[in-house]
């Protein structure tokens, strides 16, 4: 007998374990948004702080990974199928600071969806070059 023999599910595990390391990473690279803009403006409180200014792009994130998995079904593990997980991630951080009274200034606005764009996205793009090179 010959070629590739896996347990029956494996690949459904593997897919729900490659879309759990997604989130977190996705979780991870929000955090390291707001840490970093904190840090930039030499804003105190460390980890509350940072929750506290990450929490309305969680909440976008989380919407734009429902989202994304009800337009196509599977995790947006690949840049194109995560444009809806970065583009609610920056819409809907946005307006929950409006709703709270958090500054949306336009400069703001800008380095947000870049920033994010490029963590959300950049990883995505990194790991598909680096599938593809694998597999010449």
């Amino acid at each position: 007998m010959t070629g590739d023999v896996t347990a029956p599910g494996s690949s459904h595990r593997a897919g729900v374990r490659a879309a759990v390391v997604a989130f977190v990473l996705d979780v991870g690279l929000v955090l390291l948004f707001a840490a970093v803009g904190r840090r930039s403006h030499a804003e105190s409180g460390a980890v509350l702080g940072v929750l506290r200014t990450a929490w309305p792009f969680l909440a976008g994130l989380v919407l734009g990974w429902v989202v994304a998995l009800g337009w196509r079904r599977t995790a947006p593990l690949g840049v194109r199928d995560a444009l809806p997980v970065w583009v609610l991630t920056v819409a809907g951080g946005m307006l929950l600071r409006v709703a709270t009274g958090a500054g949306t200034a336009l400069s703001f606005v800008v380095v947000a969806t870049v920033v994010l764009g490029v963590f959300l996205l950049g990883w995505r793009a990194l790991a598909a070059l680096a599938r593809r090179r694998a597999v010449r």
